[in-house]
């Protein structure tokens, strides 16, 4: 890296949707880093249940205020090489568990043997938010009580947008 180029970082994820999980991940990274880029990167195997351009929406609410971050999409190409691509030096990936260490150790030396330019950074989210995950707070929604429930694991934004798009339904 040249003495003045800027760190940039790329963070990825499905962010379907958006919570509270992410939110800590991003506010890590982006001061840590020059810029970081919030990518929400499609994969054919998974069915979202917000489309990109609602999850991109929720992405750029909950970061507006880190003058350093932008979100962007990318589809059908290793992270590795979409951090290549946008001249970024380094990914960020959390570590909520055993099981996601071993999984991301992996990817991390795949990753190094496609691009080794790139570092892989890892961060681990406070105990009391590690085991969130866009698939437990979608599997919250529905009960009674479910509004208050999933509101304590979701950034403010996205609860908004969970509660009008259920109230449609209603």
């Amino acid at each position: 890296m040249l003495p003045n180029t800027p760190r940039r970082a790329v963070y990825a994820g499905s962010f379907d949707p958006p919570t509270l999980g992410h939110l800590w991940m991003i506010r890590q990274a982006q001061s840590m880093f020059d810029e970081l880029i919030v990518a929400i990167g499609i994969n054919p195997d998974k069915r979202s249940t917000y489309t990109v351009a609602e999850r991109q929406d929720m992405l750029c609410d909950i970061t507006k205020m880190f003058p350093n971050v932008r979100t962007d999409v990318f589809e059908n190409r290793f992270l590795v090489h979409y951090a290549r691509e946008v001249d970024a030096g380094f990914i960020v990936r959390g570590i909520r568990s055993a099981s996601d260490y071993e999984y991301e150790r992996s990817m991390r030396h795949i990753n190094s043997d496609l691009a080794p330019e790139i570092s892989t950074v890892f961060l681990m989210p406070p105990r009391e938010i590690a085991e969130v995950s866009s698939t437990m707070v979608k599997g919250l929604v529905g009960p009674e009580g479910w509004t208050e429930t999933i509101h304590r694991y979701v950034p403010q934004a996205v609860y908004e947008k969970i509660l009008a798009e259920h109230q449609h339904e209603n």
